[in-house]
């Protein structure tokens, strides 16, 4: 992998290094799900879930992006939807919304740096 694409992968929160470890240094298998990723619609679900009101929908679909974000390296996601869950699990809505700008922002920078690295 190119230096410029592994800097815009770090920037954004993904951990090169260690998913490359995890994909036995397949940089064509990582960009292959790094992909997938994009297309992933448990964001659109938990985004749905916590407008309507529904906990289990919300709890189901961030625990989902935690094993998908920790699975690829992204770090802020991974422990943003981490104490999602948690909040979720307790039964906490308010704090699990409140999350979501800093979700969105994490979410949206590194789909932003997939896209100009694989298109």
């Amino acid at each position: 992998m190119d230096e410029g694409k592994r800097t815009r992968l770090k920037a954004a929160g993904i951990d090169v290094d260690g998913a490359l470890e995890r994909f036995m240094g397949s940089e064509a298998l990582l960009e292959k799900f790094l992909k997938k990723f994009l297309e992933d619609g448990n964001y659109v679900a938990l985004r749905t879930a916590l407008d309507t009101g529904d906990r289990e929908g919300a709890v189901a679909a961030s625990h989902s992006l935690k094993g998908v974000c920790g699975n690829l390296s992204m770090t802020e996601l991974f422990d943003l939807f981490t104490r999602q869950v948690q909040m979720l699990r307790e039964g906490d809505e308010a704090g699990a919304a409140d999350l979501m700008p800093a979700i969105i922002q994490s979410y949206e920078r590194v789909n932003q740096a997939i896209r100009e690295n694989f298109g």
